[in-house]
Parts: C-alpha cells; structure tokens; sequence
C-alpha cells in the first residue's frame, strides 16, 4: 500500500514534532517544515530509518518564501494527501489598551496569514485528485475568548472560521477537514508568550497534569485512520483539570 504524504508546519517542536514523530511510525511520508533549519534536520535524522521524509525551511509568515518552497517540491512529493496546519505562536499577554503592535502582527501573520499562504499552495493540488485532508490546530482560545487574550483569542477565532469555512468550500471536492483545538498544552508556547522569561513560563503548568504534545498527535493520527466517509469535523481536548478557558483546577 502507497503511504500517504503529511506535510506539517511547526514541526520542529511542540505538537508538531510529536505528529511528524507518530506519523513516522504509522506508514506516513513526511514533509517537514519549520524556520530553524538545524532543528528541522535533526528530527529529520531521527526519523529517516522510519520512513521518507523531506524538509523545508521557511517562514509561513513570508508569503514568496511558502510559495517557493512548496512549488518546487520534487515530483514525487508533489501529491500531498494530508495538511496539518499546526504552526502558531501567542505573543504577549497584555490588555489591548497596552497591547505590542509588534505582537499583533505576529499573531495574525503567523496564526492566520501563515495558514492561509500555505494552504493556497496545497489545496489546488487535492482539489484536482478530489482527495485529502486538511487538520487546522487552533486552541480554546478560538472558542471563548479570556482576559488579556484579545488578538490572540481574534486570530484562533479566525482559524476555526476558516476551518469551516474551507469544510464549505472543500465539501464538494471530498477533501475532509478537522478543526482541532486544544486547550493548556506544555509546549514551547508560553515561553513564546512571556518572551523568553521560563520562570514566569514555568508557573502556567504548576499544579495539575496539562496535556501533552503527544496527546494532540494521538488525536491527529486517530482523525487521519477514521474510515473514508467519516470526518471528525470540530474537536475541542482539555486536560482533565480543565474546565474551560479561563478555569483550571490546580493542587
């Protein structure tokens, strides 16, 4: 059987490396993307005696960088079957009246436009094979929106309305697409946040379990094995001492 080829954004930490690590396993071919080249590399290495993978680096937030990297894939990489859009980035935690507009940038450059140049350059080629699948990772923050979260709430809020709205788009093609939305992750992400300040990263996490970036990739691997006719269209994960956006049980 011909494996199926997942192309991952954000795949050199975090969830994304967790997917590129569990679909390695799974009879996926993979291309990997991500802006540290060294990183990309290494995890290539790890995997390549699992299966074939191929990297590209860029920056999704450079729409001509995107295009250029995923037009000239090598032919027999050209038929991708499977898109996970995963990388994203928070960017400050601060009230809008005192928000970064470097920070808003970044947020939606990264978390919406990214999505969207990436996703231009991959669909006409499903569209034409009447074939594939599309996983947007978004957050709880796409769903309720929390103190202090405004652009960042806003541009998750646009991947799960891009998401549905590419559900609409795609239907007639059979292209399947997934939403997933993950709530407290320990990943990179709120290092990302604080700046680079792990102290104040560190304290996110302290007093209950939170998910971890191999839960996502479970859920993702679990999407893609769904039979042809099924599609797990919209999924929200928590972990167990999450009760909603804003609310977490800590010991």
């Amino acid at each position: 059987m011909t494996k199926r080829i997942a192309l991952i954004t954000g795949a050199t930490s975090g969830i994304g490396a967790a997917t590129a690590r569990l679909l390695a396993k799974n009879d996926f071919k993979l291309i990997l993307c991500g802006r540290r080249a060294e990183r990309l590399q290494l995890i290539a290495d790890e995997l390549k005696n699992l299966t074939e993978v191929h990297t590209l680096s860029f920056d999704v937030r450079d729409q001509q960088a995107t295009a250029k990297g995923l037009q000239n894939l090598p032919a027999d990489w050209k038929a991708i079957d499977v898109l996970i859009n995963n990388a994203g980035n928070a960017h400050g935690l601060d009230p809008i009246q005192t928000g970064v507009i470097a920070d808003w940038d970044a947020m939606i450059d990264i978390n919406v436009k990214g999505l969207l140049y990436v996703s231009k350059e991959v669909i006409p080629g499903m569209t034409d094979r009447r074939q594939g699948h599309i996983i947007n990772i978004g957050s709880i923050a796409g769903k309720e929106v929390y103190p202090n979260g405004n652009v960042y709430c806003a541009s998750k809020f646009a991947v799960d309305a891009l998401t549905k709205g590419m559900r609409m788009d795609l239907n007639p093609f059979g292209i399947k697409v997934t939403g997933i939305h993950p709530g407290m992750v320990e990943t990179e992400f709120s290092v990302v946040r604080f700046k680079g300040d792990e102290e104040k990263a560190s304290t996110v996490y302290k007093g209950f379990e939170p998910l971890k970036p191999v839960d996502i990739a479970d859920v993702i691997l679990y999407t893609l094995q769904a039979p042809a006719h099924v599609v797990l269209a919209d999924i929200t994960i928590f972990p167990t001492a999450q009760g909603s956006a804003s609310m977490v049980k800590r010991s």
